[in-house]
């Protein structure tokens, strides 16, 4: 059983009393291959689960599209009743095709579904934290007022606790802002991904959780002979490496690093105690340009 005391420091979501770990954990690879279809060993799925929070992990990424339904299933077997320290995040906004396709699921009937759907299978009367995903995998700078006042209203019925968004602009972040108050923003972003550098810092200042997804990568995981490099100098993967980067880049910054893996959720874990020198921060900045300096 893995043992593990620091798990990033912690962080409290704003104008809430809820703090997590800024080392959380992404349930998407629990699913089948393609994040479709059960997986090939739901007892290791448990399993991983079951470790992750008996080693501190107090913040678990999910969504009902994953699978779909099955990841959530999979975390109400593994833990329900939940530890009241624990903090499950999901997303609405997206669905599943008959064959396997991602498709936009964003009416107001829809994200009311999707709700009843993630409520009823992680076995919850109302979801901590929902992020509104506002596309799939592009940006688009469209109005998300209609879509983020459905999840106000359902926030009101005590359906929902608190509201996110995924894959979002700063202007839409502004509009919805305008609207509720919002405790988290889910964006593609990672040591080679960096176009939301001034967004982060934006949402630093404001006190904003920012959650990278596919921070190692996501379908494609990380290459770089520059990340290997400093990963060998430090004796540890690359990956550590890039999730540690990931956690100095700035104090909003919580990971949902996934894997249906024991020994890469230890490897995952003990990348919160890695603590990268000035000088292998400026050779991880050359990867995708130099950046900010690191907090």
């Amino acid at each position: 059983m893995t043992n593990q005391t620091n798990l990033g420091g912690r962080f409290t979501f704003p104008g809430t009393n809820v703090s997590v770990n800024r080392m959380g954990y992404g349930a998407m690879q629990l699913a089948g291959p393609h994040v479709f279809g059960p997986p090939r060993d739901p007892d290791g799925a448990v399993a991983v689960l079951r470790e992750a929070v008996a080693a501190g992990v107090d913040h678990i990424d999910t969504s009902d599209f994953y699978g779909p339904h099955v990841t959530n299933q999979i975390i109400k077997r593994a833990l329900h009743p939940y530890p009241k320290s624990l903090v499950i995040v999901t997303k609405v906004g997206a669905r599943r095709g008959n064959d396997a396709s991602w498709l936009p699921a964003q009416s107001p009937d829809e994200l009311r579904s999707a709700i009843e759907d993630n409520r009823r299978n992680l076995g919850v009367d109302a979801l901590d934290v929902v992020n509104l995903r506002t596309g799939l995998m592009t940006l688009a700078d469209e109005s998300i007022k209609e879509r983020v006042l459905v999840l106000v209203d359902l926030k009101k019925r005590g359906l929902v606790r608190h509201i996110g968004l995924s894959n979002v602009t700063p202007k839409q972040f502004a509009e919805a802002r305008a609207l509720s108050d919002i405790v988290c923003v889910q964006n593609h972003y990672n040591v080679a991904h960096r176009g939301d550098d001034a967004f982060i810092d934006q949402l630093a200042k404001e006190g904003v959780a920012y959650v990278p997804f596919f921070p190692l990568g996501g379908f494609t995981p990380l290459q770089s002979s520059t990340l290997s490099e400093v990963a060998r100098s430090l004796e540890v993967t690359p990956m550590q490496v890039a999730l540690a980067w990931l956690l100095q880049r700035a104090p909003n910054i919580l990971l949902i690093p996934g894997t249906s893996s024991l020994a890469h959720l230890r490897e995952n874990l003990k990348a919160a105690e890695l603590k990268l020198a000035p000088a292998a921060v400026e050779k991880l900045n050359t990867i995708a340009g130099s950046g900010p300096t690191l907090h």
